[in-house]
């Protein structure tokens, strides 16, 4: 194994041209380091062989604790400690008022899954206040794609490999 960061960049202009080379790539049992596209290219993370994602047990646990913490509350708020006979309807019971909760319930349970989804999503792709943008080329952000590809001393072989897959332009660069 190398003792230096290189890494080849292969920039393509069309996600089907991509597509083909990331499994021609996954076939030659090349590591894709990263892909970088211009909008979101279906099927391009079961091509890359990424795991399908965890974040929904997340959302449904997150779900679990807006609704946990809202009938926590409102039992200990409306209940418990201050309870009031509003419109006739005395809070004796958690259970007698339930229906009157449920939107509150809903509400919390919605809250809590979207605010900390946001955060885990933050801390999963590692995106902090200030961070420096960590994109290779500016034109992936309009046009192009740009496959990051390991090199391991076999440099000359993966530049003639990636230039026949369809790639517009195969460049080796050292990665800081």
């Amino acid at each position: 194994m190398s003792t230096t960061n290189k890494v080849l960049h292969a920039i393509y202009n069309d996600d089907d041209v991509l597509m083909d080379a990331v499994k021609k790539t996954r076939a030659a049992h090349y590591h894709i380091e990263d892909v970088f596209t211009p909008f979101p290219v279906h099927g391009l993370d079961k091509a890359m062989g990424i795991a399908p994602t965890r974040l929904a047990i997340c959302a449904f646990l997150y779900g679990l604790t807006g609704l946990s913490v809202a009938t926590w509350m409102m039992n200990n708020i409306m209940i418990q400690d201050w309870p009031q006979d509003i419109g006739g309807k005395p809070s004796f019971t958690y259970y007698q008022n339930m229906p009157a909760f449920v939107p509150i319930m809903f509400e919390m349970t919605v809250f809590f899954a979207a605010h900390l989804m946001v955060i885990t999503f933050y801390m999963r792709s590692r995106l902090w206040p200030f961070k420096e943008a960590e994109n290779p080329d500016v034109r992936t952000t309009d046009d192009h794609f740009l496959m990051e590809i390991a090199v391991n001393d076999n440099e000359a072989e993966l530049v003639s490999f990636f230039e026949k897959t369809g790639a517009v332009e195969v460049k080796v660069i050292d990665k800081h």
